[in-house]
């Protein structure tokens, strides 16, 4: 609830500082002291419009905070806290205004904007007057009045939970169906291709191998002679290098010299004499392994060119072609998965539709039944405040779901006997749409968690009794949460548990606005005033006397 409203220099106000309390806070005033700057104060908190006009003359910039307690407002403390916003169970909202018209809103210290302040005061106040935050006159509100009215919050939250969650699945669903053709096309490709390398069956190190093989077969028979032609002839041969090597070791052997230049070159004799011979050996390996295969090298340059056809194909390396095998398999296996993966999100978008639905038809149901309950207090309630219109409310079908289930709901009324109901913002007097909004609330209060209701001048054209029962109904609406209402009828100041009053006077050539919280003789003389105007009697004082006692004793 709201506890505390400071203002400075705004309009003709310098500097005020207001305590609220909670139950009933009636504002009254002379004709002209500004009444409306609480009002004007508050709708600035929560967001409204503002223009430079409304900064006090002289002065750099208006500015006013609202500060409320949210230890009973869960939703609001749960936004702050989604914002990183939350300052406990407080919440201070600030706005300045500058003599140019900027303007800049704050909620506890952080600056924030329009949209958020106006979000946050939804929930934190209602204000019924001839302005954008009557909410009485937005659709949206019937049907929360609707739900409030009838405690459907479990309900509407298993509808909101179904229908996310149906929609998240659909919008995957859809996003996959959308490219199904295309996918479709990608997976015969992928098929086609896999296979087509599944044939070639390409063995690791095998490219490099077959090359090798291929080389040799091509040269086999230059490679047999030339290793006979270096074996035989050059290495085996009488007079060849083995031959001629042996004899000179042999030589150096007879001459049995004790000198160390000679050891040393027969030792390098007879170890060039053990690499010839493993020499030849190799040689005789090659001639044994080499053979001349016409055959063998036709299959060798076929698989080779199977190979390379394959790689260019897919345009890569022949090395790189079994990575690419791979990742057209993991391509392939991902595109088959999706496939079962599209028959899952089909059945699952029908069994989420299927519980969304159910619960939908649930929650028209219980709308139904708390529409016409709500629908008839209402009607009794404008019976009492001298109103016998024609008052329902109409369910229409959306057309689409939405979070909210598949219904929208609006408040009609006709007040004359014949005429169609039509929506309460069709209503031209702003006195009767205030009353109305009175009867919705007084029903409504009992579950609304709206905790400060700000009723501007609802009294407007009533009077006598009926006027009584309006101070009735709003000190009965005071039981269950805190109300502040501007009027200028004595029968509702005298029913409020609290009373404020706005005067103005002129010092050092400015006019000045007060408001001043009245009790005991205080009071007593404002409510004699609004009975009698100027003149204050003896009757009138003891009139409002014994109003005052009648409604404490209620």
């Amino acid at each position: 609830m709201l506890t505390h409203l400071s203002i400075r220099n705004l309009a003709i106000a310098s500097h005020l500082e207001l305590d609220f309390a909670e139950g009933m806070t009636a504002i009254s005033g002379e004709t002209g002291a500004g009444k409306s700057i609480v009002l004007d104060a508050l709708g600035l908190t929560l967001g409204d419009r503002s223009s430079a006009d409304i900064v006090r003359h002289g002065c750099e910039r208006a500015e006013v905070s609202a500060v409320f307690d949210l230890r009973r407002l869960p939703e609001a403390l749960a936004w702050l806290k989604s914002r990183e916003l939350d300052n406990g169970a407080e919440c201070i909202l600030r706005r300045t205004v500058t003599h140019e018209g900027r303007s800049r809103g704050y909620l506890n210290g952080q600056p924030v904007t329009m949209q958020d302040l106006r979000e946050l005061g939804e929930t934190l106040m209602d204000i019924h007057s001839q302005h954008e935050h009557q909410s009485l006159l937005k659709k949206e509100t019937h049907l929360k009045m609707v739900d409030d009215f009838g405690g459907h919050a479990n309900q509407l939250q298993q509808v909101r939970e179904h229908f996310q969650s149906w929609r998240r699945v659909a919008a995957k669903l859809k996003e996959k169906l959308s490219h199904s053709e295309e996918q479709e096309a990608r997976v015969q490709l992928l098929t086609y291709q896999v296979e087509e390398l599944d044939a070639l069956a390409l063995q690791e190190g095998e490219i490099e191998q077959l090359e090798q093989e291929q080389e040799q077969l091509a040269n086999a028979e230059s490679i047999i002679m030339t290793v006979q032609q270096v074996g035989e002839g050059c290495l085996e041969a009488d007079g060849g290098c083995i031959d001629q090597l042996r004899r000179a070791i042999h030589l150096l052997e007879e001459v049995n010299l004790n000198n160390a230049s000679l050891q040393t070159a027969r030792q390098m004799l007879n170890e060039a004499m053990i690499q010839l011979d493993e020499a030849n050996g190799e040689l005789r390996h090659v001639l044994d392994s080499v053979e001349i295969n016409p055959e063998r090298l036709q299959e060798v340059e076929a698989r080779l060119t199977a190979i390379y056809d394959l790689a260019r194909k897919h345009r890569v390396g022949p090395e790189e072609l079994m990575t690419r095998h791979a990742e057209l398999a993991s391509e392939l296996s991902s595109l088959t998965d999706g496939e079962e993966n599209l028959e899952k999100l089909e059945a699952q978008s029908k069994e989420l539709e299927q519980k969304y639905s159910q619960a939908a038809q649930k929650l028209t149901s219980m709308r139904a039944k708390a529409g016409e309950k709500l629908q008839g207090a209402v009607k009794k309630q404008l019976v009492k405040l001298g109103l016998n219109p024609e008052f329902i409310i109409q369910f229409s079908s959306l057309k689409s779901p939405s979070v909210l289930g598949d219904e929208e709901a609006e408040m009609l009324i006709s007040m004359n006997p014949g005429q169609p109901p039509k929506p309460l913002q069709k209503i031209a007097s702003g006195g009767e749409l205030s009353r109305i909004s009175l009867a919705i609330q007084v029903v409504a209060a009992a579950s609304s968690d709206t905790p400060t209701l700000v009723f501007d001048e609802v009294d407007v054209g009533i009077g006598g009794a009926t006027a009584e029962i309006v101070g009735r109904m709003l000190r009965e609406l005071g039981a269950k949460a805190q109300i502040l209402c501007v009027t200028h009828l004595a029968q509702v100041a005298s029913q409020a548990h609290n009373h404020l009053f706005v005067t103005k006077h002129v010092s050092n050539g400015q006019t000045q606005s007060a408001i001043l919280k009245l009790e005991g003789s205080d009071r007593i003389h404002e409510i004699a005033r609004m009975l009698g105007g100027v003149d204050i009697t003896e009757h009138s004082l003891a009139h409002a006397h014994e109003m005052l006692t009648s409604s404490q004793l209620q």
